[in-house]
């Protein structure tokens, strides 16, 4: 079986860095600072990055023998529901990052898989993957608007929280309620 190439990246996206004018030098770094749009899918089913929203990039190349080592923190905002209220939750989430991009043709390309380190394709590193591995593991698979939510009552969907204390419903097996109309019989006379 023919192992595939990966198809390059695109070189105009804003997740993904040029190397060209890193010099190959171990130590060479250089600092990137930039907004950049927030791409699908981002995200957990209740919780996640808009997509477009701005993300907040402050990172630093450096140059290592083996290829470039990307580090720094991504800053998004997150848009979710509760999972026990579905209230609305909007927060921020800020994420590190350090990943190793190997040169082709290095020693860390040749002797790893290609999934266990990512590689520089034309002398880019594209950060998309890294950035969606760090925040969707960073995310809660429950989020939670507070840490007390009581959630919402099973019996009228309302949320606890805005209810009185003493919330409750009344509710009578059908098959009984025969002898409540008898007990409202016998109280009546």
């Amino acid at each position: 079986m023919a192992e595939s190439t990966p198809r390059p990246p695109d070189a105009t996206s804003p997740l993904v860095l040029s190397t060209r004018e890193l010099p190959r030098g171990a130590g060479e770094m250089r600092e990137v600072v930039r907004t950049a749009p927030a791409p699908a899918d981002l995200g957990l089913p209740l919780i996640g990055v808009p997509e477009g929203a701005e993300i907040d990039l402050d990172l630093r190349m450096e140059s290592a023998s083996e290829g470039v080592f990307v580090s720094g923190t991504v800053t998004a905002p997150l848009r979710g529901e509760c999972g026990r209220c579905l209230q609305e939750i909007s927060d921020t989430i800020t994420v590190h990052l350090g990943e190793l991009f190997a040169y082709p043709g290095s020693t860390t390309d040749e002797t790893t898989d290609t999934d266990e380190v990512r590689r520089l394709q034309d002398e880019l590193a594209d950060l998309e993957p890294v950035i969606r591995d760090a925040i969707v593991l960073e995310l809660p698979t429950s989020p939670l608007c507070s840490p007390d939510c009581a959630g919402l009552c099973a019996q009228c969907g309302q949320p606890l929280a805005d209810l009185p204390p003493d919330h409750g419903h009344q509710t009578t097996d059908p098959r009984w309620s025969a002898l409540a109309g008898l007990k409202d019989k016998l109280a009546d006379s």
